[in-house]
């Protein structure tokens, strides 16, 4: 028997124990959203405006359906880059300290900007009629892709600061994340549930929220930090006939659930009407386009 290669975010829903109906989303620089069904009940119909559908592209007898976001931590790191411009160009030539000292200020500063901001972020309320962003930073991918697109961000007053243009950057990857769930109902398929896996769901607290909160659907985190690797050994123990299927290898293998985030109610209520306003932003940006 020889087992043959296969995508590194497919063998991470593997191992993140993806099942029928649940959607495996690596949650990363960008995002894969998976999901597999039955091929009895997916049949021959093709979801419109993914990025693939492909029987046993993630587990054996299941249809494989596959979207996901250009852009989503990257967005996240263009815009530390953007407040660190005058660290890295002003500080760094400053004669006020020296060399050393001036290299250690930069290396502190480059890494808590974000965790800062986070902690900023999250103390500030959601606001319905605040600042709305767009992430096609990276063009669109699903649905309906378009790489040509660009983001935008949009209501800024000169009241909108740093943390509160950064929480804004985090709604709209998460309303990107909507709007990929939206489209597989729209088309017929259920969700049962949502896995998240990658650098993200592990790390950052305030994302996950405000991703489960846009979604209104709990979020389990697999607790395994290389997931894709331990699918890989799942697929490859059932190839070597070590266990006799991949739902065995996983239940066998799998490292189980780290963390789970639930709906806040109050904040599901406030993010629909936000939600409505991105989608309206959206529409403008592509018409404009």
């Amino acid at each position: 028997m020889v087992g043959v290669g296969a995508f590194d975010a497919h063998l991470g829903a593997l191992g993140a124990e993806i099942k029928p109906y649940y959607l495996s989303k690596v949650m990363g620089t960008s995002t894969c959203d998976m999901l597999v069904a039955p091929v009895e009940e997916v049949g021959d119909k093709p979801v419109n405006g993914i990025c693939g559908q492909v029987d046993g592209s993630i587990i054996p007898g299941l249809i494989g359906l596959e979207a996901g976001q250009s852009a989503f931590g990257d967005i996240y790191a263009w815009f530390k880059k953007v407040v660190l411009w005058p660290v890295e160009n002003i500080l760094k030539e400053t004669t006020l300290v020296d060399a050393a000292t001036r290299e250690k200020l930069v290396d502190e500063i480059s890494s808590k900007v974000i965790g800062e901001l986070s902690k900023a972020a999250a103390d500030i309320p959601i606001d319905e009629n605040g600042i709305v962003a767009l992430d096609w930073m990276n063009g669109r991918r699903t649905p309906d892709a378009n790489q040509g697109l660009k983001g935008a961000i949009s209501n800024l007053s000169l009241g909108s600061d740093a943390p509160r243009i950064f929480r804004a950057l985090v709604e709209a990857t998460a309303f990107g994340s909507k709007a990929i769930i939206d489209r597989f109902k729209e088309e017929g398929l259920r969700i049962d549930g949502v896995i998240a896996l990658g650098g993200v769901a592990k790390k950052s607290p305030l994302v996950m929220q405000i991703v489960t909160d846009i979604l209104n659907m709990p979020i389990k985190v697999a607790r395994s930090e290389q997931a894709c690797a331990l699918g890989s050994a799942m697929a490859a123990a059932v190839a070597a006939g070590i266990y006799a299927t991949t739902s065995e290898a996983q239940e066998r293998m799998g490292g189980g659930i780290e963390k789970e985030y639930y709906p806040i109610a109050q904040n599901v209520e406030k993010y629909k009407k936000l939600y409505t306003k991105y989608q309206k932003l959206g529409k403008f940006v592509e018409f404009d386009y």
